[in-house]
């Protein structure tokens, strides 16, 4: 039966993302149950592209790729494949009329990884839109359900919502991005003059992020807020540790939020959706 191919190759994108993230995995619980498996199906894919570029060091990056977004494509226009990851994504595709440019766009900045070390503004931008905004507009897709309008309507605020949570990991990950993949992000910082002075300019920036992002959240279907604002008080709690962090010690030390943190975070997040508080 294809239905027990289908949930078979959906269980593996289940399996992936609770492997490699206990925050989105956390996030994915506390939405309505409709909504795990394709968002799920979503995280399987970004995770497996993001691993092809940041992880396989022995191996020809580009040709894996390249391969892998070949695969994607015949994917979605067969309506099948045998990479389980890459099954259970078209799925969610064609289910939710996802558009290929969100998906080429991530791709894009995936193959942006693997030769550039620093940015200008536009190409800062154009990286951060596709390695982070088109995901949350692939989320805001199944969240919608096919309501164009509504979905039109929460577009920049996804959008600002998932810049928010990439400039917030740029800074988190800045030390590791410098020492192992020779990767600076941020326009016209250099690591080794990295300071207070750049570092407040930059949460300038993502303080207003998170400001137009939070106005969209407001708005999602209750069946998926809860989840969204989780994630979006995991980063704010993050963001808060970095901002009284000095940039000499951010250089030193990846942040983070330890999980018992993350629990008490899921349990008071509940506690607020349940009084209407969000």
């Amino acid at each position: 039966m294809i239905q027990l191919f289908d949930d078979s190759c959906q269980q593996c994108s289940k399996l992936i993302t609770n492997n490699y993230s206990t925050s989105f995995s956390l996030g994915i619980k506390m939405f309505h149950k409709k909504f795990r498996t394709p968002i799920y199906n979503i995280y399987g894919f970004v995770r497996f592209a993001d691993e092809i570029v940041d992880t396989f060091h022995d191996q020809n990056k580009m040709v894996l790729l390249d391969r892998f977004r070949s695969d994607t494509h015949q994917a979605i226009k067969e309506g099948i494949s045998l990479n389980p990851v890459l099954h259970a994504f078209q799925k969610t595709v064609r289910d939710y009329d996802i558009d290929v440019e969100l998906i080429d766009a991530f791709l894009d900045s995936m193959e942006m990884d693997l030769d550039k070390t620093s940015y200008e503004w536009s190409m800062y931008n154009k990286y951060i839109y596709g390695s982070a905004e088109v995901v949350g507009l692939m989320c805001l897709k199944v969240f919608t359900e096919n309501n164009s309008s509504l979905y039109d309507s929460l577009v920049e605020p996804a959008r600002k919502l998932g810049s928010a949570f990439q400039k917030i990991n740029f800074l988190r990950d800045i030390k590791s991005d410098y020492e192992e993949r020779g990767r600076t992000y941020f326009p016209g910082v250099e690591y080794e003059e990295f300071d207070n002075a750049h570092k407040s300019e930059i949460e300038k920036d993502i303080a207003q992020d998170f400001h137009e992002g939070y106005l969209g959240v407001l708005k999602l279907p209750k069946g998926c807020r809860l989840g969204v604002y989780l994630a979006y008080v995991y980063y704010i709690n993050l963001f808060k540790k970095i901002r009284q962090t000095p940039a000499s010690t951010l250089s030193e030390e990846r942040i983070r939020v330890p999980d018992r943190k993350k629990v008490l975070l899921l349990f008071s997040s509940a506690v607020r959706n349940s009084l209407n508080m969000i």
